[in-house]
C-alpha cells in the first residue's frame, strides 16, 4: 500500500508543477461549456427542451474528467523514454501497485480539473437540482476517472511515440463522447445513434452525472453504476497485464 500511496502522491506533485497544462487543458471543455451552451440554447429552448446549458453542463464536466484522466497515459510515455520508469520496476515490489498508484493519481488530477469546469459551470448558470445528489455525482466522476486513466495507461504501456498516442486517444475518445449523449439527448434519435449509445460507456457515465446533478435520467442510476463498476474493473485489469509486460 505504501507504493500505491508514493505513486498517487508523485503524481499529484507531478500535476501541481505544470500547473500551465492543468490550466490549458481547460480549454476544450470551456470552449464546449460557452460555445454550445449559449450558442445553442435558444433552438434547444424554442424546441420545448429548455435550458440548454442545465443538459449540456453535465456532459462537459464528464468531458473533462475523461480528457484529463487520458492524458496520464502520456507521463507514462515520458518516464518511458526518460528512464524513471526503468527505475521504478526494478524495485523490489508489485508492478500491479505501482499502476495502481499511478491510476489513483491520474483520476485525482482528472477530478479536480472537473470540478474546476463544475465551479465555471455554476458560475454561467448551470443549476444542481438536488445537493443530496452531488456525492452520488462524484461517485460517478470517480468511477470515469480510473477507468480512463486505466485506459490511458494500457494504450501508453503499448505505444511508445508522443506523437501516436494523441492520435490514438483521440480515434477512441472522441467518437464516443460525440455518441454519447453529451451534446444531445439520446430521446427520439434515429435506431442506429440509439444502438450505438447503448454500448458506448461514456453514454453511462454522462447519464449518471447528469441525472445525479439534474435529475434526468436516461439509462437509470443503477445500471449506470454497474456499467461503469465493470468497465473499470476490466480496463484495470487489460492495463495491469499491459503494464507489467513493459520491459524494464
Amino acid at each position: 500500500m505504501r507504493v500505491i500511496y508514493i505513486m498517487w502522491w508523485r503524481q499529484l506533485i507531478r500535476q501541481w508543477r505544470a500547473k500551465g497544462r492543468l490550466v490549458g487543458a481547460l480549454g476544450q471543455p470551456l470552449l464546449f461549456l460557452l460555445a454550445f451552451g449559449f450558442g445553442f440554447g435558444p433552438v434547444f429552448q424554442r424546441a420545448g427542451e429548455g435550458s440548454y446549458l442545465q443538459f449540456i453542463a453535465p456532459g462537459i464536466i464528464s468531458m473533462g474528467v475523461i480528457f484529463s484522466a487520458m492524458f496520464s497515459g502520456i507521463e507514462l510515455i515520458w518516464d518511458r523514454q526518460f528512464g524513471f520508469i526503468k527505475e521504478t520496476l526494478v524495485a523490489p515490489v508489485p508492478r500491479w501497485q505501482i499502476m495502481f498508484g499511478r491510476a489513483c493519481g491520474g483520476a485525482t488530477v482528472a477530478l479536480l480539473q472537473a470540478l474546476l469546469v463544475a465551479l465555471i459551470s455554476l458560475a454561467v448558470g448551470f443549476r444542481v437540482e438536488s445537493t443530496a445528489h452531488v456525492l452520488l455525482a462524484l461517485v460517478y466522476a470517480s468511477l470515469v476517472a480510473l477507468m480512463f486513466t486505466a485506459l490511458g495507461t494500457a494504450i501508453a504501456s503499448v505505444v511508445e511515440d508522443f506523437q501516436a498516442f494523441p492520435l490514438v486517444m483521440n480515434f477512441l475518445v472522441m467518437p464516443l463522447f460525440f455518441l454519447s449523449g453529451a451534446l444531445f439527448p439520446l430521446q427520439g434519435v434515429p435506431a442506429a445513434l440509439a444502438a450505438i449509445a447503448r454500448f458506448n460507456p461514456v453514454a453511462y457515465a454522462v447519464d449518471g452525472v447528469r441525472g445525479a446533478l439534474t435529475g434526468a435520467w436516461h439509462f437509470g442510476a443503477s445500471l449506470d453504476l454497474a456499467v461503469l463498476v465493470v468497465m473499470t474493473v476490466v480496463l484495470l485489469a487489460a492495463s495491469t497485464a499491459l503494464f507489467t509486460r513493459i520491459e524494464a
